[in-house]
């Protein structure tokens, strides 16, 4: 991580953590996963805490959204090189590869959704956080902004043809 020097022992400490924890990808997303599985058991069993949960519904999709996005708009990019004339597009087999990079890398998005789960959890433990409203409103508000969202996002991939995932790409090895 290009993080500065951490100035106390605790923060020295966690950063030793978190250099690592970094290859082991699938073992994080676990133990984040478990983390959220007890978070909503605990708004589940005690009836409470919407609000908290929705904030980070609303925090989770806004990091989502971030990892799926490239990191160089391309909607921008064609303008600009309309302007030139040009496309950043290739056209052809021989033309430059550009590779997705995301806004937000997948490690920085792990950090941050563990980070908010666990500041979710602990605010559900404090009863100035549980605001008396109407969940199903905001079930189907939350609903209502990830179809739209993710449409726009879709729609987007579509159109400049780029795929944030792995998962059925070509993957190229060296054999011997």
């Amino acid at each position: 991580m290009d993080a500065p020097e951490p100035e106390t022992p605790f923060a020295a400490l966690y950063q030793n953590y978190l250099d690592k924890s970094t290859p082991y990808t699938t073992y994080r997303w676990i133990a984040t996963a478990t983390v959220l599985v007890a978070f909503m058991l605990r708004i589940i069993f005690a009836q409470g805490w919407y609000i908290v949960a929705y904030s980070l519904g609303i925090y989770l999709l806004n990091l989502f959204l971030a990892f799926i996005s490239p990191k160089f708009d391309p909607s921008l990019e064609s303008d600009t090189d309309m302007e030139d004339g040009a496309s950043s597009l290739p056209k052809n087999n021989s033309d430059e590869f550009k590779p997705f990079v995301r806004r937000l890398p997948e490690f920085k998005f792990w950090h941050s959704a563990t980070r908010a789960v666990v500041i979710a959890f602990s605010c559900s433990w404090s009863e100035i956080f549980n605001l008396p409203v109407f969940w199903p409103v905001l079930v189907v508000y939350w609903l209502i902004l990830v179809v739209l969202t993710m449409r726009r996002q879709i729609q987007s991939m579509i159109k400049y043809r780029y795929v944030p995932w792995d998962f059925g790409k070509a993957k190229y090895s060296n054999k011997k």
